[in-house]
């Protein structure tokens, strides 16, 4: 679930004071809404569209033109730059989490369905099928080729995707000398410098509700932004079902296959690279929230802000040290 972030700023002012730039912003929609506010001299939706399509060449599933489908068919195709980026930070997370976080596992997913709809179809035997050709040890990159155990191995890089498109822009934006901007696609973010009103940039964290119309957007707790910092949300509690007594949620755990136990309702994590942000907020999901914590502190370089449910079902809240100065009281 990735519409989890929000941001709080407000663009009515969209003037700088700066003689000759002016704060601009770039928006649309691919599979997620898009939003980026930035300050510049001129308006940069082509460069911007440039990135997204980049990414959308190299990376999307439903695409048979792109390379991510080529080698999901087997074809025989030289990988590109951004495609090695994002298999080797998954490839680094996997390794961190034991296996948690794996970009192999949408046979298991897809045997699931969306919100557990073949749930009734889902048998052990099934899963046992699938997981011979699941993990990701079992696939490598040699050079610009993708290597496969099994020609049954598909990719699906969706966890991390809007995080890798954050990581495109900022670099993009980076580039051209710009030092003020939110990169905001489908909730996952990067922030630099100040927002219109010469302010950090603000970001919200909704507040977990049952709500599976998504128009809920309360904020749980706002976090200050402004040293180039990528930030991403992985929660399921509008995308689970209950089976005695326990709830589970959309998050798979790869290793078992089966539906992970969620104790955590929301999971932040600020990283410098959005995509890294990305894949160890989902691989929270999958752990569970002491399991996540005891990752998170083999790893000084990420903060996190957990949400939960005590068993009294109260909301509770959990963050790193780090985080707490990134925190609006």
């Amino acid at each position: 679930m990735k519409l989890l972030i929000t941001a709080c700023c407000l663009l009515v002012l969209l003037a700088a004071c700066t003689p000759g730039r002016t704060y601009h912003v770039t928006e649309g929609h691919t599979h997620t809404y898009y939003r980026i506010t930035y300050l510049h001299d001129r308006s940069l939706d082509r460069e911007i569209t440039d990135e997204i399509q980049r990414f959308y060449h190299s990376l999307n599933p439903f695409d048979s033109l792109s390379i991510v489908s080529a080698v999901n068919m087997n074809r025989d195709v030289e990988v590109d730059s951004i495609f090695i980026h994002a298999f080797r930070v998954a490839e680094e997370v996997s390794r961190q989490t034991e296996g948690m976080f794996d970009i192999t596992c949408a046979p298991l997913i897809n045997a699931w369905g969306f919100g557990f709809k073949n749930m009734g179809r889902v048998t052990p035997a099934l899963i046992d099928s699938l997981k011979s050709f699941v993990g990701y040890e079992k696939v490598r990159l040699e050079g610009r080729r993708v290597v496969k155990d099994d020609p049954r191995i598909m990719l699906n890089f969706s966890a991390v995707g809007d995080g890798c498109i954050c990581d495109l822009i900022a670099a993009r934006l980076d580039s051209l000398g710009i030092d003020d901007y939110l990169v905001d696609i489908g909730g996952e973010m990067t922030a630099k410098g100040v927002n219109p009103k010469g302010l950090p940039w603000h970001i919200g964290i909704n507040k977990p509700v049952d709500d599976s119309t998504q128009t809920n957007n309360e904020i749980q707790q706002i976090i200050e932004l402004s040293d180039r910092r990528g930030i991403a949300t992985s929660g399921d509690y509008r995308n689970f079902y209950v089976r005695d007594g326990r709830k589970y949620a959309h998050t798979i755990n790869p290793k078992t296959g089966y539906p992970a136990a969620a104790d955590i309702l929301s999971a932040t994590i600020m990283a410098r690279d959005c995509i890294v942000a990305d894949a160890y907020a989902t691989s929270c999901m999958a752990l569970g929230r002491e399991e996540a914590k005891k990752l998170l502190a083999r790893h000084p370089e990420l903060e996190y802000y957990f949400i939960y449910a005590d068993s009294t079902g109260t909301f509770r809240t959990e963050y790193s040290p780090g985080m707490e100065k990134y925190l609006v009281k």
